[in-house]
């Protein structure tokens, strides 16, 4: 893989701190800013809007701008947002550095992934974007915890200054590792749009949605479950957390050769999986002895879903896949933000803690089908990956600068 690479996932490292980071700080800044926990709780959804708004504006306002170039303006937006936050002087100051800061972030994955997938073989192509998601899931075993314990002993604000510190350190990366693309040419926002309105991008962004829903419907109500029915102390849920980062991790670096031998295989299977695990999760969560187990394998299975769903989004777009790329990262945030809301009614419902999990499996079910009926329309069109759209020699050529 091209060092390039690496500077991509640094900058998932940073980005996945910071976006993560959040739920354990907020009872820190809470009492620091004399709110309560509900209302901090805003804080994360700062964030998701701002990658849901961020993604599609961000992209088509940068449509002709070189790929390069606009992971540095985008690096650059969430730099400031993060050191904006560090030094906010009140609640409603921090929520706009929340959503300042999220604004770039699926804009930076979505330019990314083509990014990473130009500058290697054609055969590689998914494990070049897996490696850069490896940041994103290293993110959750060793970025969060250092942040909340930051957080705990130095304050809040420490933590921000940090990952600002980080986003510094990733623009010198982007810049120094990074190659231009050889005659990069860019169709413009209208290109873009008529893209993203192909049939199959939008029903890859609809799998996006319900499939990985399910994830967060069990993620968000993660520290209850333990606590409340699998009977461990708070102090161990920071390290069931790290565990379920581990499982991502495992996760991508399984996806990414899978979706490269078999792509809409990978996908279908992932989500089976899922939800199988998700079942099996609702009853594993009533034992000590199983309940690490399921984390660990929820996510793995969980994260092996995001490969295949951005490959597909950006095959499908062909020629155009920057806005479609980056979209995807709307409909993960969606998905977030969905399961969440679908978990959580579920356990107001009365429905016990761990319903959560059979809510999302219904959820990824969905997903599936609609993944499924994507592939049967789909049967006997041609596909262009995306990195097709650069002849090989210029690909050799970027890789080789980097």
């Amino acid at each position: 893989m091209p060092l390039a690479i690496l500077a991509l996932a640094v900058s998932a490292f940073g980005i996945g701190t910071t976006e993560f980071m959040m739920m354990g700080l907020l009872p820190d800044v809470a009492g620091d800013l004399g709110t309560s926990v509900p209302t901090a709780g805003y804080l994360v959804s700062a964030y998701a809007l701002g990658v849901v708004v961020g993604a599609p504006l961000l992209t088509g306002l940068g449509a002709r701008i070189p790929r390069r170039r606009m992971l540095l303006l985008l690096m650059a937006l969430f730099t400031v947002g993060n050191a904006a936050s560090a030094v906010a002087p009140g609640y409603g100051t921090l929520l706009a550095g929340r959503f300042l800061a999220g604004l770039p972030h699926g804009a930076f994955f979505g330019v990314g992934a083509v990014v990473a997938a130009r500058m290697v073989a054609e055969d590689r192509r998914a494990r070049a974007v897996a490696s850069m998601f490896l940041g994103l899931t290293i993110a959750n075993i060793v970025g969060v915890p250092a942040a909340t314990l930051l957080g705990q002993h130095l304050g809040w604000r420490a933590t921000f200054l940090v990952v600002s510190a980080i986003g510094l350190l990733s623009l010198a990366a982007l810049a120094l590792l990074v190659p231009q693309e050889p005659g990069e040419e860019r169709g413009g926002v209208g290109q873009e749009l008529r893209a993203l309105r192909e049939p199959q991008v939008l029903l890859g962004l609809l799998t996006a949605v319900f499939g990985f829903a399910g994830v967060f419907a069990v993620y968000s109500y993660l520290a209850s479950m333990m606590t409340e029915v699998t009977g461990y102390a708070d102090g161990t849920v920071t390290i069931l957390l790290a565990l379920f980062g581990i499982g991502m991790t495992l996760g991508a670096l399984a996806a990414g050769p899978l979706t490269d031998r078999a792509l809409r295989p990978t996908l279908y299977g992932s989500l089976a999986a899922l939800a199988v695990v998700l079942v099996g999760f609702h009853y594993a969560a009533q034992s000590k002895a199983t309940a690490p187990i399921a984390v660990l394998v929820l996510g793995a299975v969980g994260f092996m879903t995001t490969t295949p769903l951005q490959m597909l989004v950006m095959n499908k777009a062909r020629r155009a896949p920057t806005l479609a790329s980056a979209s995807n990262h709307s409909a993960f945030n969606l998905a977030n933000a969905g399961g969440a809301w679908l978990g959580g009614v579920a356990i107001s419902a009365g429905w016990g803690w761990t319903s959560p999990a059979l809510v999302g499996a219904a959820l990824t079910v969905v997903g599936l089908a609609v993944a499924v009926t994507a592939g049967v329309l789909d049967r006997g069109t041609p596909s262009t990956p995306v990195a097709a759209a650069v002849p090989v020699e210029q690909r050799e050529s970027a890789a080789e600068g980097a």
